[in-house]
């Protein structure tokens, strides 16, 4: 087994029991568990497909589709509010990735939506005050509820797996990368869920993406942003592009430069005509 399928397999089975074995060692069953091998096949198996028509509703109780967010990457967890020990630390470790993102990205090209799974106990204000406790306010970071009717398919379309325990659940902890069409681009999990792992499959979906019409200035800053900087997977961080940099410079340049030429001559054509009818009006009244 990888070594990355090893420690999603350890984490997820503590999600819901050690704080309950904590407490009452004896009274826990014979564990069952998520198959790991089962859980990782799942999650490939639906990389490249798109997700279904879904409704669900925000911390305030509002209707969201999750077609909404098409047009921009979207990255999406599954996570449940009663987890005290490993959904906390994955939401924090996505937190930290999410925040250099939009260190390199801007706020506006990528958004983030957290699911909560275990329904009804998800309910929109339990996932109000999940994100509450996390101090997470980002404007592009959403806390959704599903009704509990489609959390079966819900999850079955993000490859995204779990099973409930005596203690809890046994789940996969993964986070689901999406283009902007909707479709899945990438499956990162328990510790690849860092600025790395994250910022890498990013950058290559927001460099491929389409230009819109119609840009905000805010928007339109973040795509320069991102087109004339690169992402290092070996430090999480950007850097620039200094030779495209360099182009646009001489571009721009060479435009203005071009502008004022044409502007020069239009104004001296203007003046050579303007000369050219006083001498004619000189001329004729002369005759005269």
């Amino acid at each position: 087994m990888a070594p990355g399928l090893r420690l999603l397999a350890a984490i997820a089975a503590l999600c819901g029991g050690q704080a309950l074995a904590e407490g009452n060692p004896q009274a826990l069953p014979t564990p069952v568990n998520l198959d790991p091998a089962a859980a990782l096949r799942a999650s490939q198996a639906v990389i490249g497909n798109g997700i279904g028509e879904f409704t669900l509703l925000d911390r305030e109780g509002r209707p969201v589709r999750l077609a909404q967010y098409r047009g921009k990457p979207l990255l999406v967890s599954f996570i449940y509010t009663g987890c005290f020990q490993v959904c906390p630390l994955t939401t924090r470790s996505l937190q930290s990735a999410v925040e250099a993102g939009r260190g390199v990205f801007g706020t506006s090209q990528f958004n983030v939506v957290s699911i909560g799974f275990n329904q009804p106990a998800d309910s929109p204000q339990a996932m109000k005050a999940f994100a509450r406790q996390h101090r997470i306010d980002a404007p592009n970071w959403e806390f959704l509820s599903p009704p509990a009717a489609v959390v079966a398919a819900l999850t079955r379309d993000f490859g995204f797996s779990y099973l409930a325990t005596p203690a809890g659940f046994d789940h996969v902890l993964q986070a689901t990368l999406l283009d902007a069409e909707g479709r899945i681009y990438r499956q990162l999990y328990g510790d690849q869920l860092n600025a790395a792992s994250i910022g890498e499959p990013l950058a290559q979906l927001l460099r491929s993406a389409p230009a819109p019409q119609q840009f905000r200035l805010d928007e339109l800053i973040d795509r320069v942003r991102v087109l004339c900087t690169e992402f290092d997977p070996a430090t999480g961080k950007v850097r620039y592009k200094y030779g495209l940099l360099l182009e646009i410079a001489g571009g721009v340049t060479f435009a203005l430069a071009m502008l004022w030429f044409f502007l020069a001559e239009w104004r001296a054509r203007r003046r050579a005509r303007r000369a050219a009818l006083d001498m004619g009006h000189d001329a004729g009244a002369r005759a005269l």
